[in-house]
């Protein structure tokens, strides 16, 4: 952290406080309503300021342009895709709150029925800065900004006064050149609008109007770069602007940004093309880090939903490439030796410490069947889900935001297959089947969290030892690793169990040797990276690694050994354990599950076997509530409390 921070940091009474890019920067999805309400995205743009940037996905409304400088009388807009000056609109966004902001009626930002996104920018030196200046017609004219850093890109426009082109300045490009964001065209040189490289504290503008007309009103974004200022520990980038060219033959890229994105604006500036918007909540498919390719298995790359800052089209679904764990790769339609410029944010990295159990892990035990989504979570975004039928026989299946809208079962070994209606285009929860079967479902949600939850998808090349790199920041106690396009069992490492070998998901088998973490008798995962080889690391095949931590007080990986009698496990809970599952490992024995949904009472627990497509059953008593955690009953069976039997677990509090 700079000495700059700390003192802004101590004068403001938090010395030592980190900053999240959760606090800065939401990606938020609603659909409208076509009633004033507030949009709740965690953002405190009443103290901070900022930005809120709208689209209507599904109407051909414009990009709407919100901001805290411009102010809020009136609902003032200005649009991207347009040249126009500033407009006003009564039923737009009205008020910034502490914890987001207020919306009106308008169908821009709230048409009822139609599903909207909304980007918030919070102003935060190294991040995020907006100014606003009246233009003198002069050369270089300074202005001065608050950002900390010299900018990474920087958007202008003119608001009043006579139509203009959005002005775009980006450090790849350097000076003498720029390019419109409301325009498809390539690059442009041009020496009047800047010939100075911004600073830190100012940026210097020319005699063009778009950027200086003498007497008109300007607003300018000014974006950060590469500042590692942020995080649990303060040495984190959460924004960073650069480029990359395509390969010569196929067109693929392979931008390594140092983190994984959830939002990203491209632009190619060799040609003409749109400026396309990608980000995790609308849908943004990759196959991993470890190779790059032209579509995923099942054409997911085409999953990607895309808008284009400069046109009021409709959302659009296109292959344009994933996110991976350390930046952005894929295909942006086949043009080699093709010039690209981007700006990017990480994503959500808020420590597993700073939520409450219920807004990481929650559990939906009757489905929506009157609306989108199927399953609600509790508030919170559903990165990986399963669910079952829970009266009947079928066997649980999975899905996963970075994998689109698929499926695989875990029972049987079945690779991955595509299913529309396990859509996570929704910002608490899942699935838009638009049928009321849903109703005899029951659901299991978890969000990506640091330190409690990660997900990585990787495609193998069958080196030795391969490095996958995650994102869960601390070394993984659970992995559970699946093939998505072959067959295949479901391998699991636990640090009970230790990399030498392998349970599996799937399957009643006791635990066993093989080389899925390593070779030469495995290699424990890393907080950065899991070794993978063998069958985890099959040249072209394509994978998803889930991998699963302990946080004090909401989720505890860890084994037992069974007594035979009335056992106490301890996970460090308070109020008990809201989801259990175990497996025996020194013998035979299923995946039990357990929920407080369904019931861990003193009593009978109903329970299903993850690894079964049997019904669940209700009449037993093998697990009784326990405050710290949960108690393995005299009367339960080998598979759960066998006196000297090893048993591995997972529960969240």
């Amino acid at each position: 952290m700079s000495v700059g921070t700390k003192l802004l940091q101590a004068a403001a009474g938090n010395a030592g406080e980190a900053v999240y890019v959760d606090d800065l920067f939401s990606c938020f999805l609603y659909e409208g309503n076509a009633t004033s309400r507030n949009i709740v995205n965690g953002i405190d743009l009443a103290d901070k300021g900022g930005l809120v940037w709208t689209k209507n996905r599904d109407d051909t409304y414009d990009h709407n342009f919100v901001d805290s400088a411009r102010g809020l009388t009136n609902s003032p807009y200005i649009r991207s895709n347009t040249t126009g000056s500033q407009g006003t609109d009564g039923g737009g966004i009205t008020v910034f709150n502490s914890d987001g902001y207020t919306v009106g009626n308008s169908g821009s930002w709230n048409a009822n029925g139609n599903n909207h996104v909304s980007w918030t920018f919070a102003k935060q030196e190294k991040f995020f800065d907006i100014v606003t200046y009246t233009g003198d017609g002069n050369a270089d004219r300074q202005i001065n900004h608050n950002l900390g850093s010299v900018p990474g890109m920087i958007i202008i426009k003119k608001y009043v006064g006579s139509t203009t082109r959005w002005a775009v300045f980006h450090r790849s490009l350097g000076t003498g050149k720029f390019l419109s964001l409301d325009d498809t065209a390539g690059v442009v040189t041009q020496s009047d609008f800047w010939q100075t490289a911004p600073t830190a504290t100012q940026f210097t503008v020319e005699t063009n109007g778009n950027v200086n007309n003498n007497g008109d009103s300007y607003v300018a974004y000014l974006f950060g770069h590469n500042e590692a200022e942020y995080g649990e520990n303060s040495d984190e980038a959460i924004i960073y602007c650069d480029s990359f060219t395509t390969t010569s033959t196929w067109g693929n890229f392979k931008a390594n940004i140092g983190f994984e994105p959830q939002w990203i604006l491209v632009k190619r500036t060799d040609s003409s093309d749109n400026w396309i918007m990608l980000d995790m909540m609308r849908g943004v498919t990759g196959p991993g880090d470890q190779a790059l390719i032209d579509t995923d298995m099942f054409g997911q790359d085409s999953d990607d939903q895309e808008l284009k800052a400069n046109s009021n089209a409709v959302e659009s679904t296109q292959g344009r490439g994933g996110f991976y764990s350390k930046g952005y790769l894929g295909n942006l339609g086949g043009f080699g030796n093709a010039t690209y410029i981007y700006m990017a944010i990480r994503r959500p990295n808020k420590p597993a410490s700073e939520f409450a159990a219920n807004k990481l892990f929650s559990m939906d035990g009757a489905g929506n069947a009157s609306g989108d989504p199927d399953f609600v979570s509790n508030g919170h975004i559903v990165d990986w889900a399963f669910l079952k039928l829970i009266a009947g026989s079928e066997g649980a299946y999975a899905t996963a935001r970075p994998t689109g809208s698929t499926y695989i079962s875990f029972t049987g070994g079945d690779k991955e297959y595509s299913d529309g209606s396990l859509d996570m285009d929704f910002q608490s929860g899942f699935g838009d089947s638009a049928s009321g079967a849903v109703a005899n479902y029951q659901a299991w949600m978890f969000r990506r969290a640091k330190g409690f939850f990660d997900i990585v998808t990787y495609v193998g090349d069958n080196t030795t030892n391969q490095q996958v790199a995650h994102n869960l920041g601390v070394a993984p106690e659970l992995m559970i690793l699946k093939l998505r396009n072959y067959a295949s069992g479901w391998p699991v490492y636990t640090t009970a169990t230790s990399a030498s070998g392998f349970t599996l998901l799937n399957s009643t088998a006791a635990y066993q040797t093989g080389t899925y973490w390593g070779t030469s008798g495995g290699t424990a995962p890393t907080a950065t990276n899991v070794t993978v080889d063998g069958s985890g690391n099959n040249s072209g095949v394509h994978y998803i690694l889930l991998l699963f931590a302990t946080v004090a007080g909401i989720s505890k990986v860890g084994s037992y050994t069974g007594t035979g009698s009335d056992l106490n496990v301890d996970c460090g809970f308070s109020a008990g354990a809201r989801f259990i599952l175990i497996k025996r490992t020194d013998s035979t024995g299923d995946w039990y599950v357990y929920d407080s949904v369904r019931g861990i009472v003193a009593g009978d627990d109903p329970y299903f076997l993850l690894n079964s497509s049997a019904a669940q059953v209700t009449n037993t008593d093998y697990i009784d509530p326990l405050s710290s955690g949960f108690t393995v009953t005299s009367s339960a069976p080998a598979g759960l409390n066998a006196s000297s039997g090893t048993y591995i677990f997972l529960a969240i509090a």
